[in-house]
């Protein structure tokens, strides 16, 4: 449980400085794309002002510095206007130029778009009165847009975040398999050592007992030694199996978790009462030693959950074209943040043991059998249901 608080941790932190790290990119490239915005705008009041001085200029003005502003605009998309709507001047506006109809036609969609959409500036002009009646002031109104240099950087925080979004999510991803194919190898190599380990002394214990059983052939208690060999043989076997596809053979459900439960309620307090409701009875493909174990883990994990006393209730039944067995206990419970977690290799809430049990069996219950286990339903202090799903025979 310390373990997995501290990849808990771990992850928070990670978290933190990646949005540490997006906010400070958006942070100052809103910071560059408004000063660019600002200089842009300075350029189109001097430009703006290079056209109301063309406009008002004499024949014998020099107008070599006007031009030179006016053509020196290459990216940003201006229409000049005047009261009446009529276009004056246009430039870096993008339609088509076919012909004449269509140019027309494109143009003026694209100042309405810009009317729209874009800014605007009005500019006076001081004219010549034809007589006293007329206003000796005209007015021109310059429309521009953000040039697509600055559209584009608008957009590119936006990317770098998608791309460095992206990297990351690789790259953890590839971490998390690798992390993960790692403690495969350790929990295979653990178990398969495990089988290793406990097959000698095994030998050893038969040999015994068949010495036993010529010199105390009515001895009761061998009996029971020889089923609690037998009992580390089946430990053995399922500890070998770890590691390497199991063969799942068509096997009837009902006699295999009975001998789990028979085992169980000889060996739990009496204050423990363990049921079985077999609501349907079927033959499903099973590695039977394997499923034993997993049944197994889930109840003696049941029985430390109620310090001893308390029920287990085993109900198995068809529902959605799966096989299902709920194992409901009344224990401690267990809170909605760890549901995910106690499957984790290493999560554990004992002051014994290495946190391996769940994890094993959701590996024996998802990749082996093709099916599904986890918490039903939870509630602290009241007690746990665990749900296992298994593919129907096809």
């Amino acid at each position: 449980m310390v373990w997995t608080d501290k990849v808990r941790q771990l992850k928070i932190i990670f978290i933190g400085v990646a949005i540490i790290i997006v906010a400070t990119s958006l942070f100052v490239s809103h910071h560059l794309v408004e000063d660019l915005k600002a200089e842009e705008r300075a350029r189109m009041e001097v430009w703006a002002e290079a056209m109301r001085s063309l406009t008002a200029a004499e024949e014998n003005t020099d107008l070599n510095l006007v031009l030179t502003v006016i053509n020196g605009n290459n990216s940003i998309p201006v229409v000049v206007t005047d009261e009446d709507n009529h276009v004056l001047s246009h430039r870096n506006l993008d339609f088509s130029k076919q012909d004449t109809k269509d140019s027309l036609r494109s143009l003026h969609e694209a100042v309405a778009e810009l009317q729209q959409t874009g800014k605007q500036m009005r500019m006076a002009l001081e004219v010549s009165p034809a007589n006293d009646t007329e206003s000796n002031q005209k007015f021109i109104y310059i429309y521009y847009d953000e040039s697509l240099i600055l559209h584009r950087l608008a957009w590119f925080p936006y990317v770098q975040v998608g791309v460095v979004s992206l990297f990351l999510l690789v790259a953890l991803l590839a971490l998390l398999s690798t992390k993960r194919a790692e403690q495969n190898r350790v929990w295979v190599g653990l178990t398969k050592e495990t089988a290793h380990q406990l097959g000698t002394p095994i030998s050893s214990l038969m040999a015994w007992i068949a010495v036993l059983k010529e010199t105390y052939p009515n001895d009761d208690l061998l009996e029971d030694m020889e089923h609690d060999v037998q009992r580390l043989e089946r430990i053995t076997e399922r500890f070998s199996k770890i590691g390497s596809q199991p063969e799942l053979k068509i096997t009837e459900i009902a006699p295999v978790i009975d001998h789990v439960i028979d085992y169980l309620k000889r060996r739990v307090s009496n204050r423990v009462e363990i049921s079985v409701d077999f609501q349907d009875k079927v033959l499903l493909p099973l590695s039977a030693p394997l499923f034993e174990w997993v049944i197994e883990v889930i109840c003696k994990n049941a029985v430390d959950a109620m310090a001893g006393a308390g029920s287990i209730a085993l109900t198995c039944h068809i529902m959605d074209k799966r096989y299902v067995v709920d194992i409901r206990d009344t224990g401690k419970g267990i809170a909605r943040k760890h549901f995910s977690s106690v499957f984790k290799a290493g999560f554990t809430t004992k002051q014994r043991g290495w946190g391996l049990g769940l994890s094993l069996s959701k590996r024996i219950i998802q990749e082996y059998h093709h099916g599904k286990i986890y918490i039903l339903d939870s509630v602290v202090g009241k007690g746990t249901t665990f749900r296992i799903e298994l593919p129907l025979k096809s």
